[in-house]
């Protein structure tokens, strides 16, 4: 069932393109046709699109690892912001650091000095500096806190960049090309489809249309969230069924060849037999002495002299 509908993506103006002068020829396949001037997107094609790369972001959030949002633009950053914290995703919404992905290390060097810097300023160490250091320091910190304060939980490259506008975000998706990281993008007329590997043809510059393309996708990554969650907890019920069945088991074992119960558990049927077979005793445990053996055939003959 998809996850969204038709007639919501036509309230929400995702159909409306940009001036038919400005678009881009590959993107004639998802192009209904043209009025007023501007183009209109075909939203069943829309709607398709939407559901594919629905269907695989939900796999990625069900293998546990991050997707990575990107939205600078003013009309999709604060929406980005919002609905990233749902689901616990990395995004980046005021602006992208040249490197972010083909750098990786030396940005989360400067995330560490970020979680550093804050330590400091939680407990007291920063109030040992001079004025100016200290001054340095709360700059240095607020500029990082803007740049990568979003990402400071992303302990390693994303396993997707989902973009809202690829002709602004051009480096985004050039840096995840190069690192081979799949691309999620919403796509409008005067872009081309063809730079991402799921792309969304939509209006990128509405707000609303904006919102319930990201709110479809933030849906279907709950669902695979809440599909790991509960595999986890079977496979733990699945561990603890398995090992209490072992421990019957031996139980059942170690209880069939136990031999240490008294004589007075037994039966008079029992004990007589276990007397017979240990043969008769004598006192102090020990068994009937016997005299040395004879052997004829070692016998010595007498010699003749």
């Amino acid at each position: 069932m998809p996850r969204t509908s038709f007639d919501a993506l036509l309230e929400a103006g995702a159909h409306f393109g940009h001036l038919k002068r400005k678009w881009n020829p590959n993107i004639a396949p998802y192009v209904f046709g043209e009025k007023n001037g501007i183009h209109i997107i075909d939203l069943n094609k829309t709607l398709v699109k939407l559901e594919e790369a629905a269907n695989a972001m939900k796999q990625i959030a069900k293998s546990g690892r991050t997707i990575l949002f990107v939205a600078t633009k003013k009309q999709a950053k604060n929406i980005i912001s919002e609905t990233i914290k749902e689901v616990g995703m990395p995004g980046v919404t005021e602006r992208w650091t040249g490197g972010m992905l083909t750098n990786f290390a030396t940005i989360r060097r400067s995330v560490r000095k970020m979680a550093d810097m804050n330590k400091m300023a939680n407990d007291g160490t920063i109030e040992a500096l001079s004025k100016k250091e200290k001054l340095q320091l709360s700059r240095q910190r607020a500029k990082l806190e803007h740049q990568l304060g979003s990402i400071a939980n992303m302990t390693r490259l994303p396993a997707a960049v989902f973009v809202v506008d690829i002709t602004k975000e051009h480096i985004a998706i050039s840096e995840a090309h190069k690192l081979n990281i799949p691309t999620f993008a919403i796509v409008d007329t005067n872009s081309d489809p063809n730079k991402v590997d799921f792309a969304i043809p939509a209006n990128d510059d509405s707000s609303t249309s904006i919102r319930i393309v990201v709110d479809t996708l933030i849906k279907a990554i709950k669902e695979g969230l809440e599909e790991r969650k509960e595999a986890q907890v079977s496979n733990k019920r699945e561990d603890g069924k398995e090992e209490g069945a072992e421990g019957v088991e031996t139980d059942e074992v170690s209880s069939k060849y136990d031999d240490t119960k008294g004589d007075e558990a037994l039966t008079e049927e029992e004990k007589k037999a276990k007397g017979h077979q240990g043969g008769s005793h004598h006192k102090g445990g020990q068994g009937p002495k016997r005299g040395p053996v004879s052997n004829n055939n070692n016998r010595r003959s007498p010699v003749k002299r």
